[in-house]
């Protein structure tokens, strides 16, 4: 009778995991990690948006413009004004200075779901930056401001966001679509 009870209990604990999860995980060099940033800029009309998608191998691709598709991949109002307002550069980045980026984030504390849903009591105005991640199995995703939650890590993700939106190289190493 005994046994009944003991393994319906054991077979639940062994799917449960640790009770305790260190979000602070040492950054390896892997294409399986990637970060994806959300930029906009409501201070105009229509709003400007950036996204950054970087992987671990050193793959970016940065789209700019007022285009919904920026940052919605299923947009479908084809018909809105700023539908094909969109631009796309694509470069690789050196995979250790991607590794360091994505360890400096975790550092701030992108994993360390204790810092989230702490609200500040003044977000900047017109800035909104959200973050997806998946790093060393370690993830992220919410849709929500990060500068209204963590405004520190919300200025770092700007700075990657900013670094990348210029880019630096030549027109060879770039595609461009509008």
């Amino acid at each position: 009778m005994k046994k009944w009870i003991v393994l319906p209990v054991l077979l639940a604990m062994g799917g449960c995991g640790l009770l305790w999860d260190d979000p602070y995980v040492t950054v390896t060099v892997t294409p399986l990690n990637w970060l994806e940033i959300h930029y906009y800029n409501t201070n105009y009309e229509p709003i400007r948006r950036t996204s950054v998608h970087i992987d671990g191998a050193g793959r970016v691709t940065v789209r700019t413009g007022a285009s919904m598709l920026i940052s919605d991949d299923f947009a479908k109002d084809s018909s809105h004004a700023t539908w094909g307002d969109m631009r796309e550069y694509n470069t690789v980045a050196d995979k250790e200075h991607v590794r360091n980026l994505f360890q400096t984030l975790v550092n701030l504390g992108l994993f360390d779901r204790e810092k989230n849903f702490r609200a500040t009591e003044t977000p900047p105005k017109g800035k909104f930056v959200a973050v997806r991640a998946a790093m060393d199995n370690k993830t992220f995703s919410e849709p929500t401001n990060i500068y209204e939650t963590d405004p520190d890590l919300a200025e770092a993700l700007l700075a990657v966001v900013e670094e990348f939106r210029v880019t630096r190289l030549g027109a060879k190493t770039m595609s461009k679509r509008k």
